[in-house]
């Protein structure tokens, strides 16, 4: 009685062969050969109903049959799956704590049964013949090969990049006017790939890098204190040790002085009146700095320096920028 071939397992392998397939069926005894296609396969007999055997190379679908002494069996049929070949990794980086999804493109995809980024499994979460897409493993900062795995076997490696999450560490100025526009220096490290920076929910722009531990950017308009925040393909910067808040200011603003004119020869204590000028960091009368000091938001303490008999602006000078000048009259 001829055998029978109720199935094989696996049904794919790759084109080299060398896979392992379990054929299942009945009057396994007295078998002669196992054939995939035209080729003879090593084999051996298990039992009754079952054979191992080892699939030569081929290509293409081909028909498993098991000759014993019977007669042939029926026809299975076999697929030889080329080796995948992976052309591109979208995005080829990203943070050290996985999690975000890349998109492996090439030929041969089909039925990919592992994605690996060297040898820590990820998970797919989308296959077509030219695109396997997969969820990133975590893993330090390093270059991983990432491969892919199919019945055809495992693809050529692409490279794919962890990147470091970014730091900040020190801001330069801390402080600038609610219109914005002025350029803040930031230092940290992992910064060479900074793709976006932000003052609160504000996205600066002018974004320019010096180095891995400094970049530049134009803050926004805003108010209050907020958080400065990277982002790289590494990630976002958290707040940590280190300076990364940015207060905006108000402009500053002097209302009166008092005395509002002295003697030629300077030296009096006059008494700045105004709003915003905590932060005041000069005062001229004339253009000539003075010594100072803030005493409020509201009053600044200023020693006038001597001066020609007549009129001269008074001017504060706060990170937030100039105040409007107000006259000071010098006596003669």
């Amino acid at each position: 009685m001829a055998p029978v071939v109720s199935s094989v397992s696996p049904t794919q392998g790759p084109t080299a062969g060398g896979t392992a397939v379990t054929i299942n069926g009945s009057g396994f005894s007295g078998v002669t050969a196992v054939k995939f296609g035209a080729v003879s396969a090593s084999f051996t007999v298990v039992s009754s109903s079952q054979i191992t055997a080892t699939s030569p190379p081929g290509s293409g679908t081909v028909n498993v049959i098991v000759t014993a002494t019977g007669g042939g069996s029926n026809a299975v049929a076999y697929t030889y799956v080329s080796v995948p070949v992976i052309s591109s990794l979208t995005p080829g980086r990203g943070p050290t704590t996985g999690a975000n999804t890349v998109t492996i493109a090439g030929t041969g995809l089909a039925g990919a049964t592992a994605v690996q980024f060297d040898t820590r499994p990820a998970t797919i979460t989308g296959n077509t013949s030219t695109q396997v897409t997969a969820t990133v493993p975590a893993t330090p900062a390093a270059p991983a090969d990432v491969t892919v795995t199919t019945p055809g076997g495992a693809s050529n490696p692409l490279p794919y990049y962890y990147i470091p999450t970014p730091t900040i560490t020190l801001l330069g100025p801390t402080q600038g006017l609610a219109s914005g526009g002025n350029t803040v220096t930031i230092s940290g490290s992992n910064l060479t790939l900074t793709t976006a920076v932000h003052f609160g929910a504000g996205t600066a722009t002018g974004i320019s890098v010096v180095s891995d531990s400094q970049i530049t950017a134009n803050a926004p308009a805003g108010s209050g204190s907020v958080t400065v925040t990277v982002t790289t393909p590494g990630g976002t910067s958290m707040p940590g040790p280190g300076n990364a808040y940015y207060t905006y200011l108000a402009a500053p603003g002097v209302s009166s002085l008092k005395p509002s004119q002295g003697p030629a020869l300077g030296g009096n204590t006059v008494t700045l009146t105004g709003s915003s000028l905590t932060y005041a960091d000069e005062v001229r009368f004339g253009g000539v700095p003075v010594s100072f000091a803030a005493v409020s938001d509201t009053q600044v303490i200023a020693v006038a320096p001597g001066g020609a008999p007549g009129a001269v602006t008074v001017v504060v000078h706060t990170p937030a920028g100039n105040s409007a000048g107000i006259p000071y009259q010098y006596l003669a």
